[in-house]
């Protein structure tokens, strides 16, 4: 039974935080697998939070025009970033906040509507995402809602398959210019909280 409780322990310790998961798991993260043997800590994560998430294709937004019925859908975001909706048409999402997106429908109504009042809730979020490959259960992608750590990522994947190599664990992330680099994670050395950031792909040999 003590064995038992030490395996689930082990596997359930570990990555993408929905609404609580924000764990302050702990990592040695290096740039390279050569480079200098003191903890790094990776790059913050975009702030997706309820006031400052930003809209993405994919993501299905729930818009409501108060006293406007017509107007209200519940809509997603398309592919290239737009969405469109009675009297004011095609309008750009993608990139903006809720909020952003509530003042610029509010300003394309007032042609039309007295006083239109707009709330913009997003009810899916797709955009944002994280990869899990290698040496775990359950490899694929993972939605993104709140900061995650690659512990939760793994536990996410369902944990480590039989000989995955612990010490060998590497984040690849891409920047905006489109370069990719490489951050090494060593499972058996965790010692602070790493956060990863939508599109990150977590490997595991």
């Amino acid at each position: 039974m003590a064995k038992t409780r030490i395996v689930l322990s082990f596997t359930v310790a570990i990555l993408i935080s929905s609404s609580a998961l924000v764990l302050r798991a702990q990592t040695n993260l290096t740039n390279t697998p050569s480079s200098q043997p003191d903890a790094v800590k990776a790059a913050a994560p975009p702030t997706t939070s309820s006031d400052e998430f930003v809209i993405g294709p994919g993501d299905v937004l729930a818009i409501n025009v108060w006293k406007e019925t017509e107007i209200s859908k519940v809509i997603p975001v398309r592919s290239d970033g737009r969405i469109s909706l009675p009297l004011i048409g095609e309008m750009q999402a993608s990139g903006l906040t809720p909020k952003q997106l509530e003042t610029e429908i509010t300003k394309r109504l007032k042609d039309y509507v007295a006083d239109p009042s707009v709330t913009v809730v997003v009810q899916e979020i797709k955009s944002q995402k994280i990869n899990v490959l290698g040496m775990v259960v359950r490899p694929g992608s993972y939605a993104v809602t709140n900061a995650l750590t690659v512990l939760d990522a793994i536990a996410l994947a369902g944990g480590f398959r039989d000989f995955a190599k612990q010490k060998s664990i590497y984040v690849l992330r891409q920047s905006a210019n489109g370069t990719q680099s490489r951050l090494s994670f060593n499972y058996k050395e965790v010692i602070k909280g790493v956060n990863l950031q939508p599109q990150d792909t977590v490997v595991v040999p």
